[in-house]
């Protein structure tokens, strides 16, 4: 069972509202709880007593964000979702959610969530705005940055960073730490981007949407992408070297043999929609593990 089937059918049936909202992307908004909570743990540490209040309303905004940023997404990209055959079932008109009805929850998911980082101060709503902002150039047709080789790209890499600060922000001000703790998600961030883009490039070339995957071919956005992940788990161990993380987080390093075999097993099969999924699903588990030791070392 998956998470999307948690949703009560008789009911989404009924209301628009229950309607609309079974038809997010729930494994995806799960997945991308785990940055700006990191962030968070890193400036408040998890021990401290007297922030489970801020932990959360953290939580409650990061979800509506990461819910509007998805719910925009398919909003945008409609007419390009419904001519790509491994996403036609999942879109959300099929399950009888009209656009105006999934414009309208974007923009509710926006405003609840940007009340909800308010409470938290303004330097961490403003953050939120930036995430924002970069998922508006993205997704909207006006801007197109999805179909604009490298400003695709940037707009993860940007919206990676903002999205570690987030949680940051919630317990300290912005210093050369954070800044860099967060270029490590961003890099992981802006690599998993390129791993979709190989899996998505037979419906963008479909949809000419002009992608790095689609203008520089998917071998070397492989290659982009394996020397993207490999950058994060360098910087990774530096800044456990240099105490900036716990020292004992540079021991990670053994998973990246790991991440390197599952990504060449992917090269073999030759990029197929199954292999690049299951390698999605395998490095996201692996970041899990990082996520976890993260919050196990600032315990200890």
């Amino acid at each position: 069972m998956t998470l999307r089937t948690l949703a009560i059918p008789s009911l989404a049936r009924r209301t628009p509202g229950l309607r609309c909202l079974s038809c997010l992307r729930l494994t995806d908004i799960l997945v991308l709880q785990g940055s700006p909570l990191l962030g968070a743990a890193f400036a408040l540490r998890p021990q401290a007593s007297g922030h489970a209040t801020q932990f959360a309303i953290l939580t409650a905004a990061n979800v509506c964000l990461v819910a509007h940023v998805f719910a925009f997404n398919d909003w945008a990209n409609l007419n390009a979702d419904l001519a790509d055959p491994h996403r036609t079932s999942r879109v959300f008109t099929v399950n009888g959610v009209d656009r105006t009805e999934m414009g309208g929850l974007a923009i509710c998911l926006l405003a609840a969530s940007l009340l909800l980082f308010r409470l938290l101060g303004p330097t961490t709503q403003y953050l939120a705005l930036g995430v924002a902002l970069f998922s508006t150039l993205y997704s909207l047709s006006w801007f197109n940055w999805k179909g604009k080789p490298l400003l695709n790209s940037a707009a993860h890499l940007g919206g990676g960073t903002l999205h570690f600060l987030l949680g940051y922000s919630i317990g300290s001000a912005i210093d050369r730490r954070g800044l860099v703790i967060a270029v490590f998600f961003a890099l992981i961030f802006a690599a998993g981007h390129l791993t979709q883009e190989i899996r998505d490039h037979q419906a963008d070339v479909l949809n000419a949407i002009r992608t790095n995957a689609v203008i520089f071919g998917r071998r070397r956005i492989f290659a982009a992408s394996l020397v993207l992940f490999t950058l994060a788990h360098a910087l990774l161990v530096a800044l456990a070297l240099q105490g900036v993380v716990p020292r004992i987080l540079a021991a990670l390093v053994v998973l990246y043999p790991i991440h390197l075999r599952w990504s060449f097993d992917a090269l073999a099969e030759g990029f197929t929609y199954a292999s690049i999924c299951q390698l999605r699903a395998r490095y996201r588990a692996l970041y899990a593990i990082v996520g976890l030791a993260m919050v196990a070392a600032l315990w200890l």
